[in-house]
């Protein structure tokens, strides 16, 4: 890990594995401070250990609960002072389809919560700070929140996350606030563990990490708002 710091304070949801763990190690690297929440307190426990307890805090952390996410802000402004970026990245599908398959209410209402209530949630809680240090907010979306797709109600929650990332972006306007809306295709992590991965090309965890690095590592005036990345190869 690098040695250097450079001041500035990195929240990041769903931090515990995939995307946002990739995020959590190359954003210490690149010398930021780093603050990881998600529902695993084992992982998280493990990556801050790994990531070294002076430069990451772990919290463990339910999104789609307001009050969680409430004291998740409180803890990282109590221990860094500031929060300079944010990447609501927590998510997930474990198969969504309107016709096919188990019928399973509950998993679709803990669906939608994480994945929409959840983001807004956090966009809510963290923008007054990110006004403070004209920071940047960066928001999990996906290709399938761009084309319809089979897994249906998650495609639905990623349109509506498409949706949300532009409404921020109009409301953060003359605030000095970057909004960046990131879209993987197929990526290789634990998301795919209870679905039916494509038989396609995938990209990595850490593929995905360096385009978000690349968007909060422009000039203040450059705001990266769509970031798209599949692997090649991938037609959908």
């Amino acid at each position: 890990m690098s040695s250097s710091e450079n001041g500035r304070v990195f929240l990041i949801t769903g931090a515990s594995t995939g995307i946002g763990r990739s995020v959590a190690i190359q954003a210490v690297e690149a010398g930021w401070k780093v603050v990881l929440a998600a529902r695993s307190a084992q992982k998280l426990a493990a990556l801050e250990a790994e990531l070294g307890a002076d430069r990451a805090m772990a919290v463990q952390c339910d999104v789609s609960e307001w009050a969680q996410q409430e004291a998740l802000v409180g803890k990282t402004v109590e221990r860094f002072g500031r929060i300079d970026a944010v990447f609501a990245n927590a998510g997930f599908s474990k198969g969504s389809s309107f016709i096919e398959g188990e019928h399973r209410p509950g998993e679709w209402r803990d669906m939608v919560l994480t994945n929409v209530f959840g983001a807004a949630v956090t966009a809510r809680l963290t923008l007054p700070e990110l006004v403070k240090s004209k920071g940047h907010f960066l928001v999990t979306g996906s290709v399938v929140g761009r084309i319809t797709s089979v897994r249906n109600l998650y495609s639905a929650t990623k349109w509506a996350v498409t949706g949300m990332a532009q409404a921020i972006r109009n409301e953060m306007a003359g605030t000095g606030v970057r909004v960046t809306l990131v879209q993987p295709g197929i990526v290789d992590t634990p998301f795919w563990e209870h679905l039916e991965k494509p038989l396609a090309p995938e990209l990595l965890p850490d593929d995905i990490a360096r385009s978000v690095m690349f968007a909060v590592s422009q000039p203040p005036h450059v705001d990266v708002n769509e970031i798209l990345i599949r692997p090649t190869g991938q037609s959908h």
